[in-house]
């Protein structure tokens, strides 16, 4: 039996109950294969942990003790100054959420691409209604946008720039050490959404420049759902987008202005960042270069076998060799559903389908009605993996 069989067996409802084997190439949506050492930090944190803050028993301080290992954890990873600047949220959306809504005002001027994921543009739209003007740069047919034009839209009462550190969509990685020295030599705030790159690309917050860091646990970081947080530069302050329980500072009316507690209202969710953290830890004793790298060899392997099958159109920058694992294609003139749906009850291939909540990047590479497959890889995919999603794509498009 082949390793795959032996990893990915399952069975699937669409086969009719039969086994089959499921490739699991959803990366970017989450990833779902988790180091075993992440699945034991949350059984153990289940069993073992209260609630941070809320009590001097053992089980409240082991909780506060793993929180606080994840923050330092945390700080460390992204090169920031202090743990404390380090606030735990559910998502990459809920951080985008806090740092956006919390920062701009009516009057002010906001800068972003077409680059960008819902959790941006919706906060972003939702400011412009209340008076915060938007400038959305526009990007080619292969995803890329002008850093130039990106500068030339600042202007007096610019306060923001809010960009990806990666596209979800084409996997084309943005280089947001440019883009911050940029926002920093004009006297405006950089907001990056490290959606797709936390866990896989460096990333140093001082020398990006980078004044808020927004990240999701379940992806590159490699934790569970329900995860995610940000990182707040020091000296920056941002109005919370929810106020309530907190631990501390039981009888004042307002919630407490002093970091990370200012931004993080409520029980956190303890078991996922003992999970988190369990997932950095892999991570640095893996190494981010080579996690890096082999998913790049793996999404260079997959894209070298499609790029020239007659009828097949993929989408993004293949220029630069640093880029997410991603790759976003079409067959034909075949609904991407049709296609997906395809891969997964025909080849047992998971894939992500439609819009990606990247609805102004689909735009730019004029697949609106269409949508693309999205193939993205982890490090724990194989190359057998890739070569059986290669011999699909390959079929289907014959099939055409």
């Amino acid at each position: 039996e082949s390793p795959i069989l032996k990893r990915w067996k399952i069975s699937f409802s669409v086969s009719k109950g039969k086994e089959t084997i499921m490739i699991y190439l959803d990366n970017a949506a989450t990833t779902m294969h988790k180091p075993k050492e992440v699945i034991d930090a949350v059984v153990e944190a289940m069993t073992s942990l209260g609630n941070a803050g809320r009590g001097a028993n053992e089980a409240s301080l082991s909780a506060a003790r793993i929180i606080y290992d994840a923050r330092e954890k945390l700080c460390r990873f992204f090169n920031g100054e202090d743990p404390r600047q380090i606030v735990f949220t559910s998502n990459s959306t809920e951080s985008l959420n806090i740092a956006i809504k919390g920062l701009l005002e009516p009057g002010d001027h906001v800068i972003t691409t077409m680059l960008e994921h819902n959790s941006v543009l919706r906060p972003l739209y939702e400011m412009e209604k209340k008076g915060v003007a938007l400038t959305i740069i526009k990007a080619d047919k292969r995803g890329r946008f002008s850093l130039e034009e990106m500068e030339a839209a600042i202007r007096p009462e610019t306060k923001m720039i809010v960009c990806t550190n990666g596209s979800n969509l084409t996997g084309n990685y943005v280089d947001i050490g440019k883009v911050g020295e940029m926002a920093h030599r004009h006297d405006v705030l950089f907001v990056v959404d490290a959606s797709q790159t936390a866990g896989v690309f460096p990333i140093d917050v001082r020398n990006m420049q980078v004044d808020v860091l927004c990240f999701t646990g379940h992806k590159g970081l490699l934790g569970p759902q329900g995860t995610g947080g940000m990182y707040v530069r020091e000296g920056l302050a941002i109005r919370p987008l929810k106020s309530g329980g907190s631990g501390v500072q039981t009888y004042s009316k307002t919630h407490p202005r002093e970091m990370p507690t200012a931004l993080e209202a409520g029980t956190l969710n303890g078991h996922g960042i003992a999970g988190l953290r369990a997932g950095v830890e892999y991570i640095e004793n893996t190494g981010l270069d080579t996690i890096r790298a082999r998913e790049q060899e793996l999404m260079w392997r997959f894209y070298e076998g499609v790029k020239e099958i007659p009828g097949v159109t993929v989408y993004g920058d293949f220029d630069s060799r640093e880029r997410c694992a991603i790759v976003s294609l079409n067959i034909g003139d075949y609904d991407s559903s049709e296609v997906s749906d395809a891969l997964l009850t025909e080849y047992g291939i998971s894939t992500r389908p439609g819009g990606h909540c990247a609805p102004l990047m689909h735009e730019a590479l004029g697949t609106v009605e269409q949508g693309a497959v999205r193939f993205s890889f982890a490090h724990s995919n194989t190359e057998e993996e890739v070569d059986i999603a290669i011999n699909a794509v390959r079929e289907l498009a014959t099939e055409e």
